[in-house]
């Protein structure tokens, strides 16, 4: 049976996106490989009404909300291929099935590629950070450092005093100009030029960071900025126009959350340049609602694909 609307992706994004279909009676398929960014964070911060929950107690009260309606069905199922196919689309699955909807929303998400750093991948999400809102105000003002990668570690490194301590550590990759050392200081931060050559402590805490040349500075995080890329290519099939982002590529979108091929639409992490628990489930509810409108207003996709 074709679906009104297949939604590719099932946290908080996608989730948020099929409530307002559910509850427009529209025949809606999540397809869901359960291995979410935020999978190895214990808990989400931030989120209004939510703040302090762990992710997957997150997912599981939206999945229960959507239970209570008939014509929202959970799968999973990994999509491997999407196309148009006459007046709406077909998903092939991994197990060779395929199946169609009228629309598509894209909330797969990205995935994140670390720097190589001895100790750095098992401490990723517990210690080792990318978001000082999500997880600043846990780490109680104690010391805590940038891993520059590139110029984003300064905005960073500036933002991170009001957490705790801050040292920039420049990795031999990025070399502050005199007013940027100037400007980080007033802010109570330094810079350290010896790079990190390694993590210490029980992982996933932190208790210091060890030094090119012997020394141990102490810290309770280590924040860097991700490299990040869709974690699936379905918008690249599809021919969804990218934006460059800070931390990589994502899906480009209007403020309806529509991608420039009609009848699709992406939400969440994977079509945002500024990743965040509560923008993604916002952002959701904008795809969930425009896709149900194009269902109505533009039912055969008479715009050119």
């Amino acid at each position: 049976m074709s679906q009104d609307v297949i939604i590719i992706g099932g946290s908080f994004a996608g989730l948020s996106a099929a409530m307002q279909l559910a509850r427009a009676r529209r025949d809606v398929l999540i397809l869901d490989t359960s291995a979410p960014r935020n999978r190895y964070a214990a808990t989400s911060h931030g989120f209004p009404g939510q703040d302090g929950q762990s992710p997957d107690a997150i997912t599981a009260a939206l999945r229960a909300e959507l239970s209570a309606y008939a014509t929202v069905q959970i799968r999973g199922a990994e999509a491997t291929a999407a196309s148009r196919r006459g007046y709406g689309f077909v998903v092939s699955l991994s197990n060779g099935e395929e199946i169609t909807g009228r629309r598509l929303i894209l909330a797969y998400g990205v995935r994140d590629t670390l720097p190589y750093l001895p100790g750095l991948r098992e401490r990723w999400g517990a210690s080792v950070l990318h978001c000082p809102y999500c997880h600043g105000y846990e780490l109680n003002r104690q010391p805590v450092g940038v891993l520059a990668r590139n110029e984003m570690a300064m905005h960073q490194a500036m933002l991170l005093p009001d957490w705790g301590p801050t040292t920039l550590f420049t990795q031999g990759i990025f070399e502050p100009t005199q007013d940027q050392r100037q400007t980080l200081a007033k802010r109570g931060g330094i810079v350290e030029e010896v790079p990190i050559t390694g993590l210490v402590g029980p992982a996933p805490a932190l208790e210091a960071v060890r030094l090119a040349d012997g020394r141990e500075v102490l810290l309770a995080g280590l924040f860097i900025a991700p490299q990040t890329a869709p974690s699936s290519d379905l918008g690249a099939m599809l021919g969804c126009e990218k934006k460059d982002g800070p931390t990589g590529p994502y899906l480009a979108v209007d403020g309806t959350q529509a991608t420039s091929v009609p009848g699709v639409f992406a939400a969440g992490d994977l079509a945002s340049p500024m990743p965040n628990a509560t923008l993604a489930a916002a952002a959701g509810v904008l795809a969930g609602g425009a896709a149900h409108r194009s269902l109505i207003f533009d039912p055969d996709l008479t715009e050119s694909a």
